[in-house]
């Protein structure tokens, strides 16, 4: 499996923070690496609620089909899979002084031969996370402004 983890702070109050991120379909605004993210459930994001996404890697572009499997107050988790690979991401938003932190982490696993290939596509899926991180930071500290 390959981790990757990022945390930024952001001066959006974690409410709003979360709300806003825990609308999957917000994805693309703020991480360049996914740049279709389409709702496939009606009404209010619960437990069971799918999404299909596309994500860019390596110069393609791979759909998935997400759906949420935990959410509480604060922290959403998300499991995406294709045929070659089972994406879980989790964003957990707590209180940073008068602003949010969030922690995001994704876990990668490979399926099939892609497994073996696992300690050479490390570096390419940790390179996702600067670029989404700070796409996320820029975006809430806007809405923040707002």
């Amino acid at each position: 499996m390959i981790t990757v983890r990022g945390t930024i702070q952001s001066d959006l109050d974690p409410a709003r923070a979360f709300a806003y991120l825990s609308a999957f379909e917000h994805t693309p605004e703020w991480d360049p690496g996914t740049p279709v993210v389409k709702k496939l459930s009606d009404g209010p994001v619960a437990v069971g609620h799918r999404y299909h996404a596309e994500a860019e890697f390596r110069g393609k572009r791979q759909a998935l089909t997400y759906e949420v499997v935990e959410l509480t107050a604060d922290r959403i988790t998300l499991r995406g899979e294709n045929s070659s690979v089972i994406s879980v991401d989790t964003i957990q938003v707590a209180p940073a002084g008068t602003g949010s932190k969030v922690d995001y982490t994704a876990e990668f696993t490979l399926k099939g031969w892609r497994k073996i290939a696992e300690p050479l596509a490390r570096p390419a899926f940790n390179s996702l996370a600067g670029p989404a991180m700070d796409g996320m930071k820029r975006t809430l500290d806007s809405l923040a402004r707002s």
